[in-house]
């Protein structure tokens, strides 16, 4: 076996042990990465890794899913890349798929089987304005920003469409790339080349799965295209994708109810790997008509869907970064596409608290779950993990 081969075993290894156990964020991933991807191995250099992440940012998709490909891509090619992906996400998809299996089957088979999970719905929504806090205190930082983010908040309340999404953030980006003069000036590189190939895979992947799917009417092929367009819209990383998914799956066609997708949210917040997988559990769940094969290929095509839109775009992208960074309007637009995603975070957590009773206890649990994010360090499966003790309790106790 060649050295280079060996290699990236070892690579494809730590990408595995990284699925595994890298809980607790963002924040906590990237100092995984930092601390295996270049200080124990070595595969890229610190700058690179920081780099690479402000790209992956910069794009929709899944953040930390297109950082890993990338890194793949800088060490061996698009190959090495695209079994990064299969073994980073396989994990967390096959969990939340049999989430989704799991609770069909009791919901199901015993009466008032979401009780366990009556505290984690709550809670769902406390990770969710955690989640928009750190959000917005990152992206927002202007007052432009912080106009466009309650605009789009505000028409997220009152117009509840998949389709008003990608033209919020149409809009936005246009709206701040305008005043890119207030952008630092760098000097632009007139030799820009770039190669389209996976551009026009990324849209041709688009235009084939929407055209098919309205011909054939195959429920995996329009849910394929359904998990594609989110997964080509989405910029800010799993929490903005709470809206899009609540939105399309649950107020649009119905196929889960409140209380599962928050069920299912709030057990994606305790598995290690990608948030994007959260969309295995929704396309499952989707599929549930057609039986045990309908829950697989229903969780495999959400994830197939969700995450190859961000793996083609950071193909295209990553070949020429350097010279699009130095365009003034290009940095400048991406101000409004965040403010606008925030605002979108903002709006979801209020429609996924709308259904909830309104009681004191959910008020408890969601200042609770909220305040023990904010001033402690107890990871978010410890604290997924009591809520579920507390509902098992719950439900014994008084029923």
């Amino acid at each position: 076996m060649s050295v280079r081969r060996v290699r990236y075993l070892v690579f494809l290894k730590d990408i595995l042990i990284l699925s595994l156990t890298s809980f607790g964020g963002p924040q906590a991933f990237l100092a995984m990465l930092l601390e295996r991807m270049v200080k124990s191995r070595g595969y890229i250099s610190e700058e690179e890794l920081w780099e690479l992440n402000a790209l992956c940012n910069m794009l929709p998709g899944p953040s930390s899913t297109q950082l890993v490909s990338a890194i793949g891509f800088r060490v061996g090619g698009p190959n090495l890349a695209y079994l990064a992906l299969i073994v980073w996400i396989l994990p967390a998809t096959l969990i939340m798929t049999s989430a989704a299996l799991l609770i069909n089957f009791l919901q199901e088979n015993t009466p008032g089987a979401l009780n366990f999970a009556r505290f984690i719905q709550p809670m769902a929504i406390g990770f969710i304005i955690f989640a928009a806090q750190k959000t917005i205190s990152k992206m927002v930082k202007s007052t432009e920003a912080m106009i466009l983010m309650l605009i789009s908040a505000f028409v997220a309340f009152f117009y509840s469409s998949p389709y008003i999404f990608p033209i919020m953030l149409v809009l936005g980006g246009l709206s701040t790339s305008m005043k890119y003069k207030s952008q630092p000036k760098s000097e632009e590189d007139k030799s820009f080349s770039v190669k389209w190939a996976n551009f026009y895979l990324w849209g041709g992947v688009l235009i084939l799965a929407a055209v098919a799917g309205a011909i054939t009417k195959w429920q995996p092929l329009l849910l394929f295209e359904n998990f594609y367009r989110n997964g080509s819209l989405i910029f800010g990383g799993g929490q903005v994708l709470v809206p899009y998914l609540y939105t399309e799956f649950v107020d649009f066609k119905h196929f889960l109810s409140s209380e599962e997708f928050l069920t299912g949210y709030a057990i994606s917040q305790g598995v290690p790997g990608p948030t994007f997988a959260i969309s295995s559990y929704i396309g499952a769940l989707s599929m549930r008509e057609f039986g045990t094969f309908g829950f697989l290929m229903g969780g495999l095509v959400a994830a197939a869907g969700i995450f190859l839109p961000g793996i083609f775009l950071i193909f295209f992208v990553i070949r020429f970064w350097d010279q699009l960074k130095l365009y003034r309007p290009v940095r400048a637009a991406l101000e409004g596409v965040n403010a606008v995603s925030c605002g979108m975070l903002i709006a979801a957590a209020y429609l996924l608290f709308e259904p909830l009773e309104a009681n004191g206890i959910n008020i408890i649990f969601i200042l609770g779950t909220y305040g023990l994010l904010q001033f402690s360090k107890v990871s978010s499966p410890v604290i997924i993990l009591g809520g579920v003790i507390l509902g098992i309790l719950a439900n014994y106790f008084l029923t």
